[in-house]
């Protein structure tokens, strides 16, 4: 079948060599890619099958391309006007070494019979019919071209980490594979991928679809023995869904049986020491692959499931149709090595890239600028699967949102906003953000809270019946959800296009004579015209804390709008309950009622916003501290609020009281202010925090105490929501108690309490809670800190992800030299630019912290140099640092 045919293109000098050398001497410079520019091509693929010989140092890929006129496009193709067949490939990581089309006899001629572009290879429309018309009309393009895996320092396309091969094609990484029209909206079966390698070092082969055929074979270099394997993929997929991986790897098997009654088998790949920790991700797509079913309706469709774990992997996994490809820390897990946070995050990213195979795969992106189509409902499906899978739909809640305030909003008030639908770009890959996903979320989650539950279930229903197996846009999503619901959502449609994160102001009275409740809404928002914001309200009475009015969605829809309420006495108003719209909720007067909220931090009967209320009025306390304004009063009823959590009988969940003690984070307190001045606000937070364990001192530690004898009682490790919230609470207290480090006393009191948890901690969760506030003491603290930071590089006994946590509490400590340290960790033996964990666990920690933005600059002169040498290596990483390290720059 892979057989070369005469009429092939054959030479020693590669075909692209003359282009390849062209362009780098003189690159090509970036061309901007235009959302209404969008045109289908007059040629697509519809079946595949490749061929991959793996040899080190050398890999070779064969190619077969079923043809065909695409029925969307009757007229020219969108590249340049050529009216042929146009593949993507990238000349400087793929030679091309021969090119035929079947049916054309003699070797094909550049120029004549095709055209090599900068990465493009243009097979002209006269040479595909010529062929197809001594063809039986079939239309059929074979390439063989060679890439070097080991030097693809990018980790996009086909590479090599550690001592096994793997993929990563989206968004564009199938062209630094082969040549093939790489965008979404070609569809394409993969009816056939053999894959060889040398039988002993790449035992297991495994791509897409369903095992076909393996065995043995000849061809090794030295005689060695190859060992073959043969899938099937029999769902139409665009490239950027293809995967490929080899390589010694240990196999945990399980299996799930769908709710029609068939079996699955479910076989979770990683490096042989790994496969104990893979036991916690396998139990989590079984719980996916169930809540997907029972929330949807949507069975697997596949006999087969395979996840792979990855060390080098520049995102956090890959939905490749039946065979996910994950980053290690987002799939391995076991006590000793990981947090609460991180089990949390494999059971949500198992979760996420299993449902994309019904939204994302099943049914796709047109293009690339409805990624958020894909990426904002699975991220949606994944949070409500954690938070009713788990039984903690208003924790999920919470943490969601602090996602969305520290990150996105960041994001969309600096230089990197951008609506949820670009309009336009340049390099595909820098628009994976936080805007494209989270908030892309909440949009989807607005769908849900407008149309109900069952209605957004009937839009989804009705989603699926139509585009199954399509690539679509968000377009289609919205007409799928107007539509089941019988109605208009075109004011909704200007989510998609507006960038900037709207503002809603309210204002409130109360006509005692008429027994009315009036508030008035107003946006403001970057959209010409107004959006459709969903603004969920309740109200509480005043006197007593009953609530009067449960949770109702107000439609605003206009700039100005006013909603009366008949009450029989003064209410509270609980606004934006469950954050029902990814909005700034801000009073008319411009300053927070903070009785009202102290009030609704006690009282309200939503749980998002109990916890938001308080976090608004310690908010309120950190910045009048930074501003040196008068703080008493509000510090007070901080103060009051914080004491009334702390010993409130009533709050059973210690995971939801953990969150209410807890004050909001820099980033989300940088989103109150005009000018961002980290140092200031750290410091001013950090005032306001030991005001508090100050006052509370012996609640606090008698609350520790408790807590530490009920942790010390529990020898079985459980991950559910009472003995998580339990390690969270009791981290907690310790925080606040290790905020009290004036004194010298003080600090060797500090140093004691968190080094007695870190020696005595049996998982790592309270071990890195501890060794958190560790690494931040100085004075009478410093030697337990520096005992502490080396018993933990000992203990992860060289672990990659144990290291990880490591270098990141390093760079992250709250010191006065701390970038001196920073330093010193990257010429740490053990830190590298080639695996993004590492780098990451550096420089995004560093660059998160106050000292970062050190008025010396030197912080932002570090910066500089580490991104210099990281794009040599892997540009999308030092692209993403770079965005992430100054989203908050004005």
């Amino acid at each position: 079948f892979f057989l070369l045919r005469s009429n092939r293109t054959m030479t020693s000098t590669p075909l692209n060599a003359a282009l390849a050398a062209e362009t780098k001497a003189n690159p090509p410079k970036p061309v901007e890619v235009v959302r209404l520019e969008y045109a289908p091509l007059k040629y697509v693929v519809s079946k595949v099958s490749l061929d991959f010989k793996l040899y080190t140092g050398r890999t070779l890929v064969e190619s077969v391309l079923t043809v065909t006129d695409n029925d969307l496009q009757k007229g020219e193709s969108d590249v340049g006007g050529e009216d042929g067949l146009v593949l993507d490939g990238e000349e400087a990581t793929v030679k091309l070494l021969a090119l035929s089309v079947d049916g054309c006899e003699g070797a094909l001629v550049a120029d004549v019979d095709y055209i090599m572009k900068p990465g493009k290879l243009i097979i002209k429309g006269d040479t595909i019919r010529r062929g197809a018309s001594k063809n039986e009309n079939v239309m059929v393009v074979r390439t063989t071209v060679e890439i070097v895996p080991e030097d693809n320092t990018q980790l996009s396309g086909l590479y090599k980490s550690g001592d096994m091969y793997c993929t990563q094609c989206e968004a564009e990484g199938f062209r630094r594979i082969t040549y093939y029209p790489d965008r979404p909206d070609v569809m394409a079966t993969f009816e056939q991928v053999r894959v060889e390698a040398n039988a002993k070092d790449f035992p297991v082969l495994l791509s897409n679809g369903n095992l076909v055929k393996e065995g043995t074979c000849e061809g090794g270099t030295n005689g060695d023995t190859r060992k073959f394997a043969v899938w099937s993929d029999p769902f139409p997929k665009p490239s950027y869904l293809f995967a490929l991986v080899a390589g010694d790897l240990g196999c945990l098997e399980d299996s799930f049986t769908t709710m029609s009654g068939r079996n699955v088998a479910l076989r979770f790949y990683s490096e042989h020491k790994n496969v104990s920790k893979l036991s916690y991700a396998v139990e989590s797509l079984k719980r996916a692959m169930k809540w997907d079913e029972d929330a949807f309706g949507l069975e697997y469709d596949l006999d087969l499931f395979n996840v792979v774990a990855v060390e080098s992997f520049n995102m956090g996994a890959m939905e490749n149709k039946s065979l996910n490809v994950f980053n290690t820390s987002c799939v391995l897990a076991d006590p000793k090595t990981s947090s609460d946070a991180n089990y949390f995050r494999v059971e949500g990213i198992i979760g996420h890239e299993y449902f994309h195979n019904w939204t994302g795969n099943r049914v796709t992106c047109r293009d690339w600028f409805q990624l958020t189509l894909k990426e904002g409902l699975t991220v949606f499906r994944d949070q409500q699967f954690s938070g009713q899978i788990n039984n903690c739909a208003a924790v999920t809640r919470i943490s969601n949102v602090l996602t969305v305030r520290g990150m996105q909003f960041k994001e969309d008030a600096g230089p990197m906003s951008h609506p949820i639908r670009p309009d336009a770009y340049i390099a595909m890959d820098n628009f994976y953000t936080a805007t494209v996903y989270r908030k892309g979320a909440e949009v989807i989650r607005m769908y849900d809270t407008i149309l109900g539950t069952g209605g957004f279930r009937k839009g989804m229903d009705l989603y699926f019946k139509r585009h199954d197996g399509s690539a679509v846009t968000c377009d289609d999503f919205l007409a799928a959800m107007a539509d089941a619901n019988d109605t208009d959502l075109s004011q909704f449609s200007r989510w998609y296009s507006t960038s900037g994160t709207p503002t809603v102001t309210y204002v409130s009275s109360f006509d005692e004579e008429k027994g009315l409740f009036v508030i008035g809404l107003s946006q403001t928002s970057r959209s010409d015209e107004p959006l459709f914001i969903p603004v969920a309200l309740g109200l509480l009475d005043k006197e007593t804390g009953e609530e009067v009015l449960p949770t109702t969605v107000l439609e605003l829809k206009e700039m100005n709008q006013t909603f009366t309420f008949p009450v029989k006495g003064e209410v509270v108003p609980s606004i934006l309950r469950n954050f029902s719209a990814p909005v700034k909720m801000v009073p008319a007067s411009g300053v927070v009622n903070e009785s009202d909220m102290a009030f609704l931090a006690s009282n309200d009967t939503d749980g998002f916003n109990r916890w938001d209320s308080a976090q608004q009025l310690y908010a309120a306390a950190i910045l009048k501290v930074m501003d040196r304004k008068e703080y008493a009063e509000t510090l007070d009823l901080v103060l009051s609020t914080f004491g009334a959590t702390l010993k409130d009988a009533s709050i059973s969940d210690d995971a939801i009281r953990a969150y209410a003690l807890i004050l909001p984070g820099e980033s989300t307190l940088a989103e109150a202010v005009t000018v961002v001045d980290p140092p200031a606000i750290r410091n001013a937070r950090k005032f306001v925090k030991k005001a508090i364990a100050k006052k509370f001192k012996t609640e606090l530690t008698a609350a520790y105490e408790k807590l530490t004898a009920c942790v010390e009682a529990d020898t079985v490790f459980k991950v559910d929501g009472e003995s998580t919230g339990r390690r969270r609470l009791r981290n907690v207290y310790l925080g606040y108690l290790c905020a009290l480090d004036e004194t010298a006393e003080e600090q060797i009191e500090a140093a004691k309490i968190a080094t007695a948890q870190f020696e005595a901690a049996s998982g790592m969760t309270d071990k890195l809670a501890a060794f958190n506030c560790l690494v931040s003491m100085s004075g009478e603290g410093s030697s337990a800190r520096d005992a502490a930071i080396q018993k933990f590089y000992d203990d992860a006994n060289g672990d990659p992800l144990v290291i990880d946590k490591w270098f990141a509490c390093l760079a992250s400590a709250d010191l006065p030299d701390l970038l001196d340290r920073v330093v010193k960790l990257t010429n740490h033996p053990d830190f590298t630019l080639k695996v993004p964990n590492r780098c990451r666990a550096v420089i995004l920690s560093f660059t998160a912290s106050a000292a970062f933005h050190d008025d010396n600059g030197k912080g932002y002169e570090f910066l500089g140099d580490m991104l210099e040498k990281i794009d040599k290596v892997n540009s999308r990483v030092s692209a993403r640092t770079t965005a992430s390290s100054f989203l908050s720059w004005k």
